[in-house]
């Protein structure tokens, strides 16, 4: 046992001398008196037991003071030992937000769909940072690496199409992605790719940035967003929107060469439940890349020095009214 303040303990050297202070009391202090004839009779009967039970309500006082001065210095115990797993992973969502992002073959939408199940993986990852960068016909970084969790889910849901150029520049997406992370020292990189469609602007080739993540030994996990055939696609007509069906075109192949170059993998997502599969898939697979770190677990035991101080302090107005009553 020790005690997070131990210089309150010093707090002891009050009860002390109120104790010193009723002893001197006791034997100097001024008592009542009666002039008898004899002092024979009470001399004959000694000393009864309610005159040491007079003592008692003090005594329990004393002790109600030293047990509450031991509760404010905290007393913790750190016996056991905690193991806690520290990831070491960094992480850098790479999301397409290009107009195609809008097709309505996930519920609401494709991007609401990754957002919410993006959301959903940051949550689960509370030891990791986590950046996020979005993509269409450029890119940019929406949130630098951190772990201000409640920084990155308000950022991702921020996250909506039309607000940079249209288009699908993957190789621009990845670069920016591995770039804020290059220089990192976590034992794991890893970035999550995600993106409904085929490479058509950027100046750097999707081969390029999966080069460079592979120098930097980050691994890619990508992820083609649509299901197969035809999506719903909103489009604006002079009567409102309108829904017109637009062939899914992503460009598997590249996702694949991407993933395998770098030690990752590539997932195929078309529905809301699939994407949050792989998203699991993703978290479980990064998550065997542990180190265990022993922590002590401390245990609080003032509350039973302040419990025990209760009773002597209850114990002690229950004589005297006793006392009061019979005596």
């Amino acid at each position: 046992m020790f005690f997070e303040y131990p210089n309150l303990l010093w707090l002891e050297v009050v009860p002390v001398l109120l104790v010193l202070h009723y002893i001197y009391m006791e034997v100097n202090g001024r008592d009542p008196h009666l002039r008898v004839s004899s002092s024979a009779p009470w001399l004959a009967s000694g000393t009864s037991v309610l005159s040491w039970l007079r003592h008692l309500p003090f005594i329990l006082r004393i002790a109600a003071i030293s047990l509450i001065i031991i509760a404010i210095a905290r007393p913790r115990s750190s016996s056991e030992m905690q193991k806690v797993d520290t990831e070491g992973i960094d992480i850098v969502l790479a999301m397409d937000v290009s107009g195609s992002m809008l097709a309505r073959d996930f519920t609401p939408d494709r991007i609401s769909a990754a957002k919410d199940i993006a959301i959903e993986f940051i949550a689960q990852r509370p030891s990791d940072r986590i950046g996020i960068v979005v993509f269409a016909g450029e890119s940019y970084t929406q949130c630098p690496l951190t772990t201000d969790r409640a920084t990155l889910i308000n950022l991702m849901k921020d996250i909506q199409t039309g607000l940079i150029d249209d288009g699908t520049a993957i190789g621009n997406g990845l670069a920016t992605a591995v770039a804020r992370m290059k220089d990192s020292d976590a034992k794991s990189r890893v970035v999550i790719l995600l993106t409904d469609g085929v490479n058509n602007s950027g100046e750097i080739t999707p081969q390029t940035a999966a080069e460079i993540a592979k120098t930097y030994g980050i691994r890619v996990y990508t992820i083609g967003v649509g299901r197969e055939g035809t999506a719903p696609y909103p489009v604006m007509t002079p009567f409102g929107i309108k829904y017109q069906d637009v062939k899914v075109e992503i460009d598997e192949d590249l996702l694949r060469e991407i993933a395998s170059s770098t030690g990752g993998r590539y997932f195929r997502a078309k529905d809301n439940t699939k994407l949050s599969e792989i998203y699991s898939e993703i978290n479980k697979m990064e998550k065997t890349r542990t180190t265990i770190d022993s922590f002590p677990i401390y245990k609080e035991l003032y509350t039973g020095y302040g419990l025990a101080a209760l009773v002597c302090l209850l114990i002690e107005l229950l004589l005297k009214l006793l006392m009061r009553r019979f005596v």
